[in-house]
């Protein structure tokens, strides 16, 4: 059995899907993250890069969300397809 292959949600390419894995850390940050619908077995999908590329927007649970590279960082996934 092959290996998951994970990234961060960060490194996502535009039009690419994800599946969250965890979210890393224990602090308030990663506990909104949980709220906002970052669960594992969530498809994630990168959608639009602001400008200077910070924010992202990504598609999960219906809605879109737009994220700091540094808050998406703390997402753990595992590309679709991979």
């Amino acid at each position: 059995m092959e290996a998951l292959q994970t990234h961060t949600l960060d490194t996502l390419p535009l039009g690419t899907s994800a599946w969250v894995l965890r979210v890393a850390g224990e602090d308030a940050i990663a506990d909104r993250l949980v709220d906002m619908g970052f669960w594992p077995g969530t498809k994630v999908s990168a959608v639009r890069r602001a400008l200077l590329g910070d924010p992202v927007a990504y598609r999960l649970q219906g809605y879109r969300l737009a994220l700091r590279r540094s808050e998406a960082a703390r997402v753990i996934v595992t590309v679709a397809g991979a």
